[in-house]
């Protein structure tokens, strides 16, 4: 009985594992589609694949969104939801984007004065706006962060760190620091360590609140920090 469950589990392991990289893979294909756009210079020929693109963003957008909700419908032991707006969790999360343009204002500095290179994530996002200024502006300030928040802390978080303890939520905030640098950066350098530092911050604000329109918030906030 007890080899029965453990391959019952690893197996509900390896089918959650396929499953959010299908979630990633499809957000990756949806957001590559602006890419694409970019390469168009001929203005009917951008218009018409802009279109397929923003439509494929948003239909995209809208599954992820209801795959994250139907996980909750499921299964929340750490009861995520919908929780109003206080001056308290406003103040909280004040406090959590000053130690968030701390990292970012080391980090820059780092940059600036040669000691670590610009990231090559920073460097194909700076390509890609230079190419298609208003609409990848908008997609890395608003559509990104709502995607890697609901991929990166939701699904991720609840899919393998679904028991409410100390030790589990630690161990989800930290992995999904992690897994976050690993997608922006993977080098396993400073870069990836800011990345996954930034991450674990989203990852914290996420678990903290237990409303994932936090995170999203703080991610929108860095990301408009980072492309000014």
């Amino acid at each position: 009985m007890k080899s029965t469950h453990i391959i019952r589990y690893g197996a509900q392991k390896l089918l959650q594992i396929i499953k959010w990289i299908g979630f990633l893979f499809i957000y990756l294909v949806a957001s590559g589609t602006l890419d694409v756009a970019g390469s168009y210079i001929a203005l009917s020929q951008l218009q018409k694949v802009l279109g397929i693109s923003l439509l494929m963003i948003a239909t995209t957008l809208g599954f992820i969104g209801w795959r994250y909700g139907r996980q909750l419908t499921l299964s929340n032991p750490r009861r995520f939801g919908r929780l109003p707006f206080t001056l308290k969790r406003v103040g909280q999360l004040i406090i959590i984007f000053a130690i968030i343009l701390a990292v970012q204002s080391t980090w820059g500095w780092l940059v600036i004065h040669h000691y670590l290179d610009l990231p090559a994530n920073q460097q194909a996002v700076n390509e890609a706006i230079t190419r298609l200024p208003l609409w990848n502006n908008l997609f890395a300030v608003f559509l990104a962060p709502i995607f890697e928040e609901l991929i990166c802390r939701g699904i991720f978080m609840n899919y393998f760190f679904n028991r409410d303890t100390r030790l589990n939520n630690w161990l989800a905030i930290l992995a999904s620091g992690l897994v976050f640098g690993f997608l922006h950066d993977m080098n396993f350098d400073v870069n990836w360590l800011m990345y996954s530092a930034l991450g674990s911050l989203l990852a914290y604000t996420y678990m903290h609140f237990r409303d994932i329109r936090y995170s999203i918030a703080l991610h929108m906030m860095n990301n408009l920090i980072s492309i000014i």
